[in-house]
């Protein structure tokens, strides 16, 4: 089993924020995976109990999520970007431009040829 440092990372994240000027915010991650992002599923606070109880989609495989109109994204951009939603009221962002498109065809770098 291998043990990753994550409150070192997160502390080294923060410095390289603070040191290049970026705002660094932490939240909690509790629901995103499970909720669609792209059917506007309620995001409780950790520690809260769900509303509705049920998410609209559902995960099909692993890296894979579909929404209840049947939209087929990969699972960790539907997860992030319902942690944006978390923190777009603190940071004022604007998600009008997320949409299917983005979450359904998600662009993918490869680091070691750019």
């Amino acid at each position: 089993m291998l043990q990753i440092p994550t409150a070192r990372i997160k502390n080294r994240i923060e410095q390289l924020c603070n040191l290049y000027g970026l705002q660094f915010v932490e939240t909690e991650e509790f629901y995103t995976s499970k909720a669609s992002f792209l059917d506007n599923d309620f995001l409780p606070i950790y520690g809260e109990k769900p509303e509705n109880g049920e998410p609209s989609g559902k995960r099909i495989k692993r890296g894979l999520y579909q929404s209840a109109a049947g939209y087929l994204m990969n699972a960790d951009c539907n997860g992030a970007a319902n942690i944006l939603r978390k923190v777009s009221g603190r940071l004022k962002l604007n998600l009008s431009q997320l949409s299917r498109g983005a979450l359904t065809t998600p662009l993918r770098v490869h680091f070691w040829t750019a």
